[in-house]
Formats: structure tokens, sequence, C-alpha cells
């Protein structure tokens, strides 16, 4: 890529390649088998070996990731999935995909996440799922509550989509087997597969039944398929394999994961340095030490005035989210919460991505000095 096409501070997020991703997908097309192949299962059981897991299941997406994790539970109908209104609309759409109730929940507004007394505080009889959202790569510590969970049948679900590669304390996020674990490999992730998903299960038995919905219902892989004159589809199921296409880019995505580590973590703290003397400007702590940064933020005044001032100066600014009890498609389910409504007309996604430069970082904060300094927010 050549110096001026590289992205920069004008792109809020970017997909960051190695190099050899070309190649990769390259040596799929020429074997002329696109689906789920042993490429796929190659990424499987690298992701596992990198998070120190025993499986990890490859699915479609993240969303994907989240549906079969709810179904392999057992979520549905006349159940309840607490779950921050604070997060992309995917990980609601998965709850109601099962046909469980969201119950939106609260967030500490210094984090973005939810904690063990807001999660606790919207527990009811009808709860049967808790899915905490890794906000900005944030790793969500419940094990605090995890007791209390189990003993009333509650199932921590992870969203993830954020959070591939940080850590609870020395383990990465997913190695906690009393958790599902769902990541996303998306275009802009952390690690992107152009497209893909994983899920970390708690069990054989989760394993099983999700590589089966994978694809639908069916028992034997496509290369025992291959073998015989028949199959056997045992459950519901659907089209939501991860393509050999998709995990050849995974695979070298995971080979150079360690510069996304270093580099991410490097450009939030220069972040952090260069917006610590602005007033009125509050970073969204992602707990760099443990995380992997997938996004920066700021809690800002006069945020839709500064928003349309940085676009103005061709800045790449972002917001992630609007709150989801606020969307009308979730209006039936809508309750107060007020840190997360305050919040969400404050935030501010600055471009952040592993293009970018420290002078791009500082071109950013300075431009955002200025429109503070123009919307009256000094």
């Amino acid at each position: 890529m050549s110096a001026s096409a590289r992205p920069d501070a004008r792109r809020n997020a970017s997909p960051y390649l190695y190099g050899r991703e070309t190649e990769a997908i390259a040596r799929v097309l020429e074997g002329g088998q696109y689906g789920h192949t042993d490429v796929t299962e190659e990424f499987e059981r690298r992701i596992a070996d990198f998070l120190g897991v025993p499986d990890a299941v490859a699915v479609a997406s993240g969303t994907a990731a989240l549906h079969t994790a709810l179904l392999a539970a057992g979520i549905g109908p006349g159940h309840e999935v607490i779950v921050p209104s604070m997060t992309f609309c995917a990980t609601v759409q998965a709850v109601l995909a099962v046909g469980a109730t969201p119950r939106f929940v609260d967030i500490d507004p210094t984090t973005l996440c939810v904690s063990d007394q807001l999660v606790m505080d919207a527990v009811t009889d009808k709860t049967a799922a808790v899915m905490p959202v890794l906000f900005g790569g944030r790793p969500v510590d419940l094990s605090a509550i995890q007791e209390q969970l189990d003993e009333r049948g509650i199932v921590v679900i992870e969203d993830a989509a954020h959070a591939f590669g940080s850590r609870h304390g020395t383990r990465r996020v997913g190695a906690n087997e009393e958790v599902l674990t769902c990541f996303s490999f998306g275009p802009i992730k952390n690690l992107t597969c152009g497209q893909g998903g994983v899920v970390i299960p708690r069990t054989p038995e989760e394993a099983d039944t999700i590589r089966r919905m994978r694809l639908l219902g069916v028992v034997q892989s496509q290369g025992e398929r291959a073998n015989t004159t028949s199959y056997r589809v045992e459950g519901f199921g659907l089209r939501y394999q991860l393509s050999a296409l998709n995990a050849a880019i995974g695979l070298v995505q995971l080979d150079g994961f360690q510069a996304a580590e270093d580099t991410r973590r490097h450009l939030w703290r220069t972040y952090r340095d260069a917006l610590a003397p602005l007033d009125g400007v509050t970073l969204i702590d992602v707990d760099v030490d443990h995380a992997v940064p997938h996004l920066c933020q700021v809690r800002i005044p006069h945020r839709d005035e500064v928003f349309a001032n940085l676009r103005g100066r061709d800045i790449g600014v972002g917001v992630h989210y609007p709150p989801n009890h606020t969307q009308p498609a979730f209006a039936a389910w809508h309750n107060s919460l007020p840190a997360t409504e305050q919040t969400g007309g404050e935030i501010l996604s600055l471009p952040f991505h592993q293009h970018l430069t420290e002078t791009d970082i500082n071109l950013v904060v300075t431009a955002l000095e200025q429109a503070l300094k123009s919307a009256g927010g000094w």
C-alpha cells in the first residue's frame, strides 16, 4: 500500500493486513473448495491454542456466534436475557432470534460496561442468561457473582466482539470455563477474517451442538459426507459455517496478532497522554494493561456539535453506539437507564486503527480541542 493510500485520521476504523492474506486466499481458490474445509478446522485449532482452551467453534459472524451460543445454552421463549443497552444492535437481535426477551440494564459510565451490582439488580425469576458486552475490548469480570448466577441457573454468555486478545488477569478472554464466549472477526476487528466469528464452548457437548447447528443440523462433516451415500440431520440448524476463504485470512491475522496487541495498546496510550491536558474531555477506560483496545472513546459536552465540526474537518469520528432501549425496534422493552441515556449523548469514538501514527493522533486531538472551543465547551 502506498503512503498516499494509507488510511489515516480521516477513517474512523480500517482493516489492517499483514501482507500474506492475498496469497492465503489464492491457495484456497486454487484448491477449489471454498466452504467449510480443513482450513476452517485449522483456524479453530489455532484459535483454541492461542486462547489456551480445549475447543473453539468457528461460525460465519459474531452475530451467528451469539445466536448459536444462546441456542446451545437452551435460551428461548419465556426467558429473559440481561443485556446492556449500550452495545451494537446485533447483541439484542440475537436475543430476539431465539425468542427470548431482552432485559436492558444500565452501565458504569466510566467503562461503558455492566457491573456485578447492576447485573444482580436486574435479575428476575425469568432471567436465564446474562450477556455482558466487553465494550471497546475491556474485560468484564463477573466472577464475584458467578456462584449466585449458578445457583439460579443463569448462564453467562460474553459478547466479546471487541475483545479478542484481551485478558482476565493472566488468562485470555474466552479461557473461563464457566462462561460461553463469543468473538467477532468482522472487517475492522482486532483480528479480521473479512467476516467470521467463534464460540468458545464450556463443554464438549456444547461444542457438538454448535457444530451441528452451524451446518444445518447435519452431523457428518463435509469430508465425511463426501465418502458416503447419505447423511443424518439431527435437529435445527442454520448455514452458519465459516468459509475456508475467511479462515485463511484469519490464520494470517493470527500469525501477526502480537503486532496488533502492541500497536493498539501503544496508540491508545498515545491518545491518553495527548488528551490529558484537555478540560471537559473524559477518556473511557478500557483497562489497557489487560485489554487489546478496539475503540478509543471520549465523553464530551456538546457532542453532536463537536461531531459535526470534526467531520467537517475530515476527521473520522463516530458514535458507538446509540442506546438500543431507545430504538423503535426494541421499544417494547424500554426502561429507564439514566447512565446509558446520559452517556449516549456524550460519547464520541475517535479514529482508531493500526494504520494511525502519533502524528495522526496529535492532529485528531488538536482538532478536538478546537472543536470544543468552537462549541463553547470550555
